[in-house]
């Protein structure tokens, strides 16, 4: 890879931590492990073409061009959390998606799909990632960033919240929430 292709690359990369929280090869690699896919099912649960997945992964292309897909990666994101909290079964993940290869998408903010634990309140995951998609649909990672240090003087505590679940990884804001009911 020559040196344009790598800036290419590290910009399409930085588009994607700004638009989605962190690279796309991350979040999907993670998806793989988490759900014990390969990268050929999890293209077609996505409703992706292979080539197309790994052009996302690889940063060969920054943005996901289709609403439903990104629906469908945020209801494996929530699937994932569930089968890591035991929650769901892998033989139920296995229907689950084939379920989200079915859906058709919508409104990413009218996600009616609920992951909840046992108990039937909603994880803490879930929670800090319906918070983080609402923060991410009304600005990129980089201009949340930009408010929060704006807005530390003032409000510190806002700030940091801005900071950590507007433009941090699920995992910190959700370390973050825990660590703050103590």
């Amino acid at each position: 890879m020559d040196a344009a292709q790598q800036e290419a690359t590290a910009r399409a990369q930085e588009l994607q931590r700004n638009w989605y929280g962190e690279p796309l090869g991350t979040l999907f690699r993670r998806l793989i492990d988490d759900l014990g896919l390969n990268q050929a099912r999890l293209a077609g649960v996505l409703g992706l073409s292979a080539p197309m997945l790994s052009q996302l992964m690889s940063g060969q292309r920054a943005k996901i061009g289709n609403p439903a897909v990104v629906q469908r990666v945020q209801l494996l994101q929530d699937l994932a959390g569930q089968v890591a909290d035991g929650s769901v079964s892998a033989a139920e993940a296995t229907e689950r998606m084939d379920e989200i290869k079915k859906s058709q998408g919508g409104s990413v903010l009218n996600n009616t799909t609920q992951s909840t634990s046992s108990s039937g309140a909603p994880t803490v995951k879930r929670v800090v990632r319906e918070i983080q998609s609402l923060l991410r649909s009304v600005a990129a990672a980089g201009d949340i960033i930009e408010a929060a240090g704006t807005l530390a003087p003032t409000h510190p505590e806002l700030a940091e919240f801005l900071r950590v679940y507007g433009a941090g990884r699920t995992s910190d804001a959700v370390a973050h929430y825990q660590s703050h009911q103590n």
